[in-house]
């Protein structure tokens, strides 16, 4: 199994587990947990009506992510005019959005951020030059410093 289907296999892991599946079993079925995850937001619009929220990603994979979370369980993402591109609207439940999306966002952000360094750490080491560590942290030079 290649890291990437490994990471595809932990991705949907942390699906599962936030859909609510119970059994092994139904953790391959992705259209079942799917289903009750956009069933449990029909639940939430009902106690708690969707209202707008602003996400503010750090990087073009996390939007990405997001964005393409968001779809999967019909929410519509959007930005307005002039907002940086990093930026994600949706109108969602605030319950939705605290117990199951951004939970699952993190979760699923951290390992595909992980598989993303190693393999750019990789790629550089090999193509570029073996030490790609940060740099060296030194004291600044002051007046008070030099005598």
């Amino acid at each position: 199994m290649t890291d990437v289907e490994k990471l595809i296999e932990k991705l949907k892991h942390i699906e599962a587990l936030y859909s609510g599946t119970t059994n092994k079993g139904e953790r391959t079925a992705a259209e079942n947990a799917r289903q009750r995850v956009k069933d449990r937001i029909a639940q939430y619009q009902e106690a708690d009506p969707p209202i707008e929220f602003k996400f503010t990603l750090t990087n073009t994979w996390s939007r990405k992510l997001l964005t393409a979370l968001l779809r999967r369980y019909d929410i519509k993402p959007y930005r307005y005019y002039r907002q940086r591109y990093t930026t994600v609207m949706a109108k969602v439940s605030a319950s939705f959005v605290n117990e199951t999306l951004w939970p699952e966002f993190q979760e699923l952000n951290k390992e595909l951020v992980a598989h993303l360094d190693a393999t750019a750490e990789e790629i550089i080491n090999a193509a570029v030059y073996q030490d790609s560590s940060d740099a060296e942290e030194i004291r600044a030079i002051t007046a008070d410093s030099v005598s």
